[in-house]
């Protein structure tokens, strides 16, 4: 039900425009025809190499591999790295996807163990780390940390972790998922970002818009021993075309949008200074994206969400319980949605928002 009411909306808040699958499938025909493309063979082809060797080189990595999906990437790339400092221990971010989101697979395939590390609401530091006496042998970075509204380390903070790792020979692997869109708060290349991590995975869908997938990355030994891992576990899908080509045909264009959605999220936080009732977190936008919390349950926020979606056609996300029984928040992935929808809408519906939760 919940889809179907969202697909009768003509207006979308979060996320990039919804392409037709007949849209989106005769796009890449056009492309795959001007430019000759031609099917891999389980990985083997110009189109897949080339992409993989052109996202090696822009975040400075020896080597790169296209991965089915991220869920078989990481624990791979965590698994690598314990087995070759002989640990088993992972430290990351107790909000982290492989904790939170992957019914403890690295655990039942008695892959690592998880340290968590930080408080879990806030990036952590090389302080946090350091209050464990254990030997490490891998820790995951994500970058940004979505399930906290997508906050992202101070440089100095990101710096000396990197520096940590490196003198005491951590495998430091970043979950890049959402990578693309943390140059605008860095300022700083890819290359100087993704420096200092040993392994990077990132998505070909969040952002970049694709089918789906995933590239990671590391130097050559590393990613050809994590290439017979994917095989290993049912990943070698005889053509990744469809997935390379949804992903290449419009990544530049992409990563060019990402200023104007860092942008536009700093409109839609100046715009929401005038309702207190509606906050959001970060207190600042560290990437284009953003948590709007609301004064009620998210039983209550549901309600709210579905009745603006059928009388005004208006759809606002979904709403998630927060640790109050009376606060929820609305995870707002700032793309073309909410880059093309005008001030003034938003005004009237922060308003309709505000008048419908209760005051003080």
């Amino acid at each position: 039900m919940t889809m179907d009411l969202r697909s009768q909306c003509h207006t979308i808040l979060p996320g990039q425009e919804n392409t037709s699958p007949a849209t989106l499938f005769q796009q890449m025909a056009d492309w795959c025809s001007a430019n000759n493309i031609d099917h891999d063979t389980y990985g083997e082809g110009q189109l897949i190499q080339d992409f993989e060797a052109k996202i090696a080189d822009l975040l400075g990595f020896e080597s790169a591999l296209f991965v089915i999906t991220g869920t078989m990437t990481q624990p791979t790339a965590l698994q690598l790295a314990c087995d070759n400092r002989h640990s088993s221990i992972v430290a990351m971010h107790p909000s982290s996807h492989i904790y939170l989101h992957e019914r403890q697979g690295y655990q039942l395939q008695n892959r690592f163990t998880v340290l968590p590390v930080g408080n879990p609401y806030q990036t952590w530091t090389l302080d946090d780390l350091q209050l464990w006496p254990d030997n490490i042998a891998a820790v995951l970075y994500e970058l940004p940390m979505r399930e906290i509204g997508g906050q992202l380390p101070s440089w100095d903070d990101l710096s000396a972790i990197k520096a940590h790792c490196q003198q005491n020979e951590i495998h430091l692997h970043m979950d890049g998922a959402r990578l693309w869109e943390c140059q605008s708060f860095y300022q700083r290349s890819y290359q100087d970002i993704a420096q200092g991590f040993d392994s990077v995975y990132v998505s070909l869908y969040k952002g970049i818009n694709g089918l789906g997938g995933s590239i990671l990355l590391g130097d050559k030994d590393y990613i050809e021993k994590a290439r017979y891992w994917m095989m290993r576990q049912g990943g070698n899908v005889y053509h990744r075309t469809p997935y390379i080509v949804s992903a290449a045909m419009q990544f530049d264009e992409r990563l060019e949008k990402m200023v104007a959605y860092y942008e536009r999220t700093q409109q839609i936080y100046h715009l929401l200074d005038a309702y207190p009732d509606l906050c959001v977190n970060p207190e600042k936008p560290h990437v284009n994206m953003m948590h709007l919390y609301l004064p009620i349950s998210s039983e209550n926020a549901i309600s709210l969400r579905d009745t603006l979606a059928k009388e005004q056609k208006i759809w606002l996300g979904n709403p998630q319980q927060a640790a109050l029984p009376n606060q929820c928040f609305i995870e707002w992935y700032v793309g073309d949605n909410l880059l093309n929808t005008d001030d003034n809408v938003l005004i009237e519906i922060f308003d309709w928002l505000s008048a419908k939760c209760p005051k003080g």
